[in-house]
């Protein structure tokens, strides 16, 4: 990973809504609003002494998307020496757009999906305003 990419780190709040939200959004940036400038990193990757990922995430700046207000994303990244740039919460999102009732777990309502995008969109401003304070 280079340092021009940014890292989307989701929550891993698996048999969660929010965390399967989280998980959505980071797969709607990397893999078609922001691809080759984004990448997803496993925050279970983190948690065990994974020195690879240890590595990538300190060399580079990161957006997480926290499913809950424990934000266990943002801390992961932080406490193992990366730089977190961005920190969303599903829950703020979703307070700012009560349509849009995220249900399921294994696969997300469509409320949950359009959510997801909602997230995502606003993670690939995030993106592209870092990327032009970086170029500024």
């Amino acid at each position: 990973m280079t340092k021009n990419k940014v890292y989307i780190v989701p929550c891993s709040g698996i048999g969660k809504a929010y965390g399967s939200v989280a998980r959505e959004s980071a797969f709607v940036v990397t893999e078609h609003l922001r691809p080759g400038r984004t990448a997803i990193l496993a925050l279970s990757r983190l948690v065990p002494d994974d020195s690879d990922a240890r590595s990538d995430i300190r060399q580079a700046k990161s957006i997480t998307i926290d499913g809950c207000k424990l934000s266990c994303a943002a801390k992961v990244v932080s406490e193992t020496g990366g730089t977190v740039a961005h920190a969303l919460q599903v829950l703020d999102v979703y307070r700012a757009n009560k349509e849009l009732k995220p249900a399921g777990i294994s696969e997300l309502n469509e409320d949950g999906k359009k959510l997801a995008v909602v997230i995502a969109e606003e993670v690939a401003a995030l993106v592209d305003s870092m990327e032009e304070n970086q170029n500024a």
